[in-house]
């Protein structure tokens, strides 16, 4: 796509939005003003990470089947709420462009229209979970699992409404810069989450054992306690004085445009991307068996607990480059992102290191669990012994092998999660949306195939490999993208001032 079919810009004009909030002064420590917004908004992920790795290590202790299935469930339950999560994310621009601006009262109608679409989307998102048990059986999953990975992900598709109005309020603090709220009821959430699964999972406090349904009803659960905190401050008395959150609640058709102006293209990037990565991981790699998806879906946990404190990072440079694009000072927004890419480059660079090192041992974390399990005959028939300890035995031996595979890509991944983060801010997302779609269907899904096809001998590792290649090559081209310095013509704000008084 051509720079100049992006919408909403003013090609050319270096000063096309005013410094119209000269109070938004260069800070002493630009670390400590990144890190300020960061630091929640980090934990807030590392939360999220650490509650899903805690919720497969309960799952797993279950069996291994469960576990599969709850990866697979997960991903394709996830799946089209990731759409609304790209749409719902651009609130976190306009907030924090209209708070650089000295405006930061017109940032409450974008969080009331996210929640608007929020609704619509669950409603079309409901036959969309009737219909999951067809979707399954025609992936060729083994019959075993096909009724868990469906259970799983009806429960979370039913209960997205939560997912999906939580994120939408959490990224009208993030572009606030109020990430703390946000970092409060996730964490509250979360240890509700892992409450919620040790009484429903195992069967405690007098509750019915419910195995992997008791793990989709505790996240389920947790999301609705994450999202009623920040509702509360949002429609509380301190907050409506201070931004007239009460006021704004009105369906408004400008809000909604604005929101899909930017959106659309975020929307299509991040569900794009998990269609490829569940065909991938249900399909490509699920052409080598059971084994080699649980040996994936451990190796994912751990790039969860390395990619997702970078996308923390990523939220607050969005937030901090919005404000600062706001207030028209996109040299500092460009400081700001640079510095960003940097803290995430030598987190996830220290992660690949550990992977490497580490690789057997992280691995053994979640199979002498599975070792357990089939040594008391949990929920299932005992196995074989000698089929058991070959099932884990190439577990290990994958699991490692992607772990390295994993270590190759951590960089150009913090690159490429960092400078989205920094390019949205600016609300640049056209062109990185179109960038990544294309990526992930000639990587992820086109050279992943064609290796695990054409090089079997490689089992899951071929596809892998593929995927690796997408990451690396979305890092360069977001890398490229920014040091253009084409985000610096878009405008935002002033398209939506000409209509203030539309939406206001």
């Amino acid at each position: 796509m051509s720079e100049g079919e992006a919408t909403d810009r003013t090609p050319g004009k270096e000063s096309a939005i005013p410094a119209v909030a000269e109070s938004v002064a260069e800070p002493k420590s630009p670390l400590a003003e990144l890190w300020l917004v960061a630091w929640p908004t980090i934990l807030t992920m590392t939360s999220y990470t650490i509650m899903q790795f805690v919720d497969a290590l309960m799952v797993s202790k279950v069996g291994p089947t469960e576990f599969t299935a709850q990866g697979n469930g997960g991903i394709f339950a996830f799946l089209p709420i990731s759409f609304a999560m790209g749409l719902l994310s651009v609130v976190n621009t306009y907030v924090s462009q209209n708070l650089g601006a000295g405006t930061p009262e017109r940032g409450p109608k974008y969080a009331w229209g996210a929640l608007w679409l929020a609704v619509g989307v669950w409603l079309i998102l409901i036959p969309y979970g009737i219909g999951l048990p067809l979707i399954f059986s025609r992936l060729g999953h083994e019959a075993n699992i096909v009724p868990l990975e469906t259970l799983y992900a009806r429960v979370l598709v039913y209960g997205s409404i939560l997912t999906m109005a939580s994120r939408s309020l959490s990224h009208f603090f993030y572009g606030l810069h109020r990430p703390r709220i946000v970092f409060v009821a996730t964490v509250i959430g979360n240890l509700t989450n892992v409450f919620a699964n040790w009484v429903l999972i195992f069967g405690h406090l007098g509750v019915p054992e419910l195995g992997l349904a008791g793990a989709a009803y505790g996240t389920v659960i947790g999301t609705a306690v994450e999202l009623a905190i920040p509702l509360a401050i949002f429609l509380g008395p301190k907050m409506n004085a201070e931004f007239q959150t009460r006021r704004q609640w009105r369906l408004k058709a400008q809000v909604i445009r604005d929101l899909m102006a930017i959106g659309w293209p975020k929307s299509m990037q991040f569900g794009n991307e998990m269609i490829c990565w569940s065909i991938f991981m249900a399909k490509i790699v699920g052409l080598f068996g059971t084994a080699h998806m649980t040996a994936g879906w451990i190796a994912l946990r751990y790039m969860h607990l390395s990619f997702m404190p970078a996308v923390g990072i990523s939220v607050a440079v969005t937030a901090v480059v919005g404000k600062y694009i706001g207030a028209g000072k996109p040299d500092i927004a460009n400081q700001r992102a640079w510095l960003g890419m940097r803290l995430a480059v030598g987190y996830m660079g220290t992660c690949a290191l550990l992977f490497i090192v580490f690789r057997h041992q992280l691995v053994d974390v979640f199979l002498s669990i599975q070792a357990a399990t089939n040594a008391t005959g949990a929920d299932e028939p005992a196995p074989d012994p000698a089929a058991a300890a070959e099932q884990l035995a190439l577990i290990r031996e994958y699991g490692a092998k992607l772990l390295i595979c994993a270590a190759v890509f951590q960089i150009f991944d913090a690159v490429a999660i960092t400078l989205s983060g920094a390019l949205s801010g600016a609300g640049d997302t056209i062109w990185p949306g179109v960038a990544t779609i294309i990526a992930s269907w000639v990587f992820i899904v086109g050279f992943g195939w064609s290796i695990a096809i054409l090089f079997p001998e490689l089992h899951s590792l071929g596809p892998w490999i593929g995927a690796a290649a997408f990451i690396i090559s979305l890092g360069i081209a977001f890398f490229i993208r920014w040091q253009s310095g084409h985000w610096r013509s878009i405008n935002l704000l002033n398209r939506t001032d000409d209509q203030a008084s539309q939406t206001d």
